[in-house]
């Protein structure tokens, strides 16, 4: 079996968006070998399976950088508040996005989105015992439908999405309706 540690030799910045970093970074391994990375640094991210008992709590937007512009979601958005915990981004993010607050939170894992190329950590949450939030703002320029979604028929909300996230928290949530 081959040595799998390795040590960072160093990263060349090309380019610093709004949203992520784009280095090239180099590593040795204890054999000698060098590999080059492209990694795509992220601050995290955080989504949010919402449920009611009866109904999971979805939306629709657009997603230009798949071409999807009704692409079914978890509600969702990245930590980009300095120092703010992943549960805070999360009710923030429910209060913004489907204009609800949960009485009731429960991390159900923490997962990168893509190891080959990012270090992009999501938070996934449980948000249950629902109500509306008085106060919710909603972001001007988020194109968002809200999605009411019968909590009976979440094999069927699994068909309708092609995101990951999406696909995780509701296999996580279907696993655990299934362990009762």
């Amino acid at each position: 079996m081959s040595e799998r540690r390795f040590e960072p030799l160093g990263a060349e910045l090309v380019y610093h968006g709004r949203l992520f970093q784009v280095r090239v970074e180099r590593f040795r391994y204890p054999d000698g070998e060098e590999v080059t990375r492209d990694v795509v640094r992220h601050g995290g991210a955080v989504a949010v399976v919402a449920h009611d008992d009866s109904h999971l709590w979805l939306v629709r937007q657009p997603r230009e950088s798949v071409g999807d512009p009704d692409l079914l979601e978890l509600p969702a958005g990245r930590l980009d508040v300095p120092g703010e915990e992943p549960l805070h981004t999360a009710q923030r993010e429910l209060s913004e996005e489907i204009g609800k607050a949960a009485g009731s939170w429960e991390p159900l894992v923490a997962y990168y989105s893509s190891v080959g190329f990012t270090d992009e950590l999501v938070h996934l949450f449980l948000a249950t015992q629902l109500s509306d939030d008085t106060s919710a703002e909603s972001e001007e320029n988020e194109r968002i439908e809200v999605v009411r979604w019968p909590l009976a028929e979440l094999d069927g909300a699994l068909e309708a999405t092609r995101d990951a996230k999406t696909l995780i928290g509701l296999l996580m949530l279907a696993r655990r309706r299934a362990a009762r």
